[in-house]
């Protein structure tokens, strides 16, 4: 549902996996098969159960079979990253499934089969694999859907035997978990909780949504969290019956895509899954029922702190189709009519139109309906011109047929993502393959190569004309509705009549087109100089070069093949916060909205994305420490344009006030939503807090957000860009001569830059300073809901790296420790965590952090664990399986992110001016290796002593004045 209310602006490749042909990843070519004739004697079908009615080229990369007991599965060899097996065990069952009395009972009882299971007593699931080197909650998880209960396991470093016992594990969990009144019990207040914690104004507004959308459907009501009136009515023999129910080996898939051989991935699923027998006959589905036409058309939420959104829908029946090409290329038309919707509507909200963000989606929702939807976010909250201004372009796109060079465009777009996902096929990761298996279970459809989307695109492509599109975009808006609905923070008299009567009101189209005529990169601003190398350095034991330019540039070279097509650019230059002052709030804030956007030379953003459309390049802002960056991932046919860009960028930015604007418009729909719950309030304030008051971490208010003007951004940022040596790392799969001179043509070919001017004072920082009684701050969501913070001052900077990472450790097991400790003793959810901040650009500035999301009636409980917690690792060595278990991930965590280019380039940020940067990702490794009980009890006495304690509590505005004490 999250994604239907909650949906931000999307490229083309973000919808290709909708489609049906899920690209899995590489895979010897097959040959198309021809459809099934029908006849009276048709023979049986006998090839992989997915492909069953479908014409779709089999992805043979995939093993399938099918156990006799009705368990299927699926399994093939990935290799990103090496030693990784990605196991995906799903239930085709989830709350849609439930009876009024179970809601909530599907997402219970995936908690309880993590809890326990025939094979491991209660939580020692998490416990085992911690010690096979996942990390839980990231490598060890679940998920429940309206239509789906799944299993997650990443297991690194996967053996024989951890692969074996996982499995075995795995199977326990769906055959036989621990379903005991006590277990019950225990974990019905982890599901409330997490009940109480999702609750809120959002949730009120997706409920409200939902009921709207889904009127008269199961969806309207089945939310995987459930109520808490079914949740505690739960009892062992009602969660029982329900498992009994669904949980049957007809309705279980097992995915496995990894780092071994398929044959022992298929053995070690018939090992353990094919004595799963069930007594009865299999219940159907329910019917999920469909949408309604005389449904409600009209529905307003008041939710004070929420801005004005207007969610839409236009809704079909859902229908399962085969998974044919020709079914496919009709729902790529669709896509391509949508992309020219939404770039029309992005257009119109670049040049300061009534709405800050406008999207059309089209979903086809848990099996219940097929749906249009459309979101829009007003400015200043004048929801009535923004629903206008929408509509006007949905009104032009179904009655006048768009250009043909639109369409070109965005099919120009298509074949671009298209072209990059065969490209980089080999590097899609294992965990991507498993979990696209079994979503397309889930969707009923199949998956493919990338070549064959490529191919099923390219065979229809040339075919699209103006009357497609408009056909097309005319069976979008065909169906059940609009529905529309109105989030607002105060009441709207009769609201539900002037929203029906503007959905209803006559419009006309706007008559938007978009200019289309192809820029060339000879359109950037020309660069005054030309690159020659003046050093050429090579680094032992890693491919790493490191060349110095005439101009001052360095370009570090780190030439990688193991994400196949796939290249990381960062430019980085500058002094970062270092060049900002502390006591006071500057132009910084809008940056990442506004710096980008507002061009270069005499091209604006929209003559950039002329530019690059249907190139893999783009560029982003960031802010760090000691430096700024500008980053990309390309290709290696973009690479050169790709720098050509950012360098134009830093040479000739160009300095349009629309950015500007929108950016403000966003922060001041930010600032209303600041104090509806915790961990909003928490996500303004704290990293201020945690810096002891500088504002170079603290958020804008209302009289910044409205103070900024196109004036003040420009002139802050214009000389922030102008100075420092730029430091360009170059990371991927490239030919090292070609990378070499695309350096030299672009950032090699700018002018020589002054010296980047730091503050005075400005490289040290501060991390929290105690309080003997907590700071206080409320918010205005459910009584209910309070947040408390527990924190530590530690360090900063390069010196002393060692300490930093033994904090990292001990962050692990404290928050293993709490998570227990918390979650068993006092019935919380998974929110309580600990972790260790440690700023490498800055000398101090660091911070050990406890959190939890908790009831108000809770925090000084949480409060006292976490200082016995401290003082118990202070006071005694950890155990050697403690110990183990929190190390384990972390070196399994680095073995798979070392054969990245994201961890490298990382970690290897601005080693041209301060070498301890390469030694220090060269001694990670050997670091953790020297980690000891006797390490992190001294690492604990060091900087967890009780009397250098910071503390945060969030409470409603309801609750009474008094104040937790720590």
């Amino acid at each position: 549902m999250s994604s239907i209310l909650q949906r931000g602006l999307r490229l083309a490749i973000l919808g290709l996996a909708s489609f049906g042909l899920i690209a899995a990843g590489p895979a010897p070519k097959a040959k198309p098969k021809k459809p099934t004739p029908v006849s009276a004697k048709a023979a049986p079908y006998t090839g992989p159960w997915l492909y069953r009615d479908s014409d779709i080229p089999i992805d043979v990369a995939w093993s399938f079979g099918e156990l006799s007991n009705g368990v299927r599965y699926a399994v093939r060899r990935g290799q990103v990253p090496p030693g990784q097996v990605s196991i995906r065990v799903a239930i085709d069952a989830g709350s849609l499934m439930e009876a009024e009395d179970e809601r909530g009972f599907a997402h219970f009882l995936e908690h309880l089969s993590f809890r326990g299971s025939r094979h491991v007593p209660d939580g020692e699931a998490k416990r085992v694999w911690q010690r096979y080197g996942a990390t839980f909650g990231s490598d060890s998880n679940a998920a429940t859907t309206p239509t789906q209960t799944i299993y997650k396991l990443d297991l690194p470093n996967a053996t024989p035997q951890s692969l074996d016992e996982s499995m075995k594990i795995l199977a326990g969990m769906m055959a036989e978990p621990s379903i005991t009144e006590t277990a019950v019990d225990a974990e019905r207040r982890t599901v409330l909780a997490e009940t109480r914690e999702q609750f809120g104004p959002q949730t009120k507004v997706q409920d409200a949504t939902r009921a709207l959308f889904f009127h008269g459907q199961l969806l309207a009501s089945r939310s995987p969290i459930g109520t808490p009136q079914a949740l505690n009515g739960a009892t062992a023999a009602k969660v029982k019956a329900f498992h009994q129910r669904w949980y049957r080996p007809e309705r279980l898939i097992v995915s496995i895509s990894g780092d071994g051989q398929p044959g022992e991935f298929e053995a070690a699923i018939k090992r353990h899954f094919s004595d799963w027998t069930v007594s009865g006959v299999a219940a159907p589905d329910p019917d999920f029922g469909q949408p309604n036409p005389k449904a409600p058309s009209a529905m307003v939420v008041t939710e004070p702190g929420l801005p004005n959104v207007v969610s839409l829908a236009v809704l079909r029946p859902w229908i399962r189709k085969n998974d044919t090409i020709a079914y496919n290329q009709g729902k790529l038309v669709d896509l391509v009519a949508i992309q020219l919707i939404n770039r029309r509507l992005e257009t119109r909200a670049r040049a300061g139109g009534s709405f800050l963000q406008a999207d059309v989606s089209r979903d086809d929702i848990s099996r219940s309906v097929d749906g249009t939807f459309v979101s829009i976010i007003p400015i200043d909250n004048d929801w009535k011109a923004a629903l206008t201004d929408v509509r006007a372009v949905l009104t032009d796109a179904m009655a006048n047929p768009a250009p043909q060079d639109e369409i070109d465009r965005e099919i120009g777009e298509f074949t671009a993502a298209l072209d990059v996902g065969v490209e980089s096929q080999r590097a899609e990761a294992s965990s991507r393959q498993a979990d696209d298996l079994i979503e397309a279970v889930n969707i009923r459809e199949t998956v493919a190569t990338a070549e064959v989307a490529r191919d099923v695109f390219g065979a229809m492509k040339d075919k699209l004309g103006p009357k497609d599109i408009l056909a097309a975009t005319r069976r979008l808006f065909n169906g059940a509705g609009p529905r529309a609905l109105l989030s607002t923070p105060t009441p709207i008299v009769d609201g539900e009549k002037q929203l029906a009567a503007a959905l209803a009101a006559p419009t006309n189209g706007n008559g938007t087109t978009l200019g289309q005529k192809v820029i060339g990169f000879d359109r950037l601003p020309r660069l005054p100089g030309v690159g020659k190398i003046i050093s050429d350095v090579r680094e032992r034991g890693l491919p790493l070069r490191t060349l110095t330019l005439s101009n001052g540039t360095r370009v570090v070279l780190f030439p990688n093949p193991g994400e196949a097509g796939r290249i990381y650019v960062s430019a980085r230059w500058g002094k970062g916060m270092q060049a900002m002052p502390r006591d006071r709030i500057t132009p910084a804030w809008a940056a990442g909205a506004a710096l980008v956007a507002g061009g270069i030379g005499d091209l604006d953003q929209q003559g950039i994305d002329r530019m690059t459309s249907g190139r893999r390049i783009a560029m982003s802002f960031d802010t760090a420490e000691d430096s700024f960056f500008l980053r990309a991932v390309t290709r290696p046919a973009d690479l050169k344009d790709q720098l050509m860009l950012m360098a134009a960028k830093l040479h000739a930015p160009r300095w349009d006030e629309a950015p500007v604007r929108r950016a403000r418009a966003a922060a001041r729909l930010g600032l209303e939503t600041a104090e509806v719950a915790p961990q909003s309030v928490l996500g303004r304030t704290l990293n201020e807090l945690l810096h002891n008051g500088d504002k170079r971490w603290a958020s804008a208010n209302r009289v910044e957000v409205d103070g900024l003007t196109p004036a003040a951004f420009r002139a802050f940022w214009e000389p922030l860009l102008a100075q420092g040596n730029i430091e360009l790392s170059i990371f991927g799969d490239y030919e090292d001569a070609a990378a070499v001179e695309a350096a030299l043509v672009s950032f090699g070919a700018l002018a020589p830059r002054p010296a980047a001017k730091a503050l005075s004072g400005s490289s040290t920082a501060r991390g929290p300073r105690p309080n003997r009684t907590p700071l206080r701050m409320t918010h205005k969501g459910p009584a209910d809901q309070g947040a408390a913070v527990l924190a530590w001052e530690t360090g900063g900077g390069m010196a002393k790296l060692f300490e930093s990472r033994a904090l990292d450790v001990l962050a692990a097991i404290f928050s293993d420790r709490l998570f227990e400790r918390y979650r068993e003793g006092e019935g919380g959810s998974y929110s309580p965590s600990v972790s260790s901040n440690w700023p490498n650009g800055m000398s101090g500035g660091g911070s050990f952090i406890a959190l939890a999301q908790i009831k108000p009636d809770s925090i000084d409980r949480f409060f006292t664990l976490t200082r016995e917690i401290a003082a118990d690792l202070a006071r005694n060595p950890v155990s050697a399986d403690e110990l183990e278990r929190a190390l384990g991930p972390m070196r399994q965590l680095y073995a798979r992110a070392s054969t990245g280019n994201g961890f490298w380039l990382s970690q290897l940020a601005g080693m041209t001016e301060d070498k301890r940067r390469l030694a220090s990702a060269r001694s990670l490794p050997s670091d953790l290796l020297r980690i000891t009980p006797a390490v992190l009890q001294k690492t604990a006495k060091r900087y967890l002593r009780p009397g250098k304690i910071f503390t945060v509590v969030v409470v409603p505005e309801t609750a009474a004045s008094s104040t937790p004490t720590p």
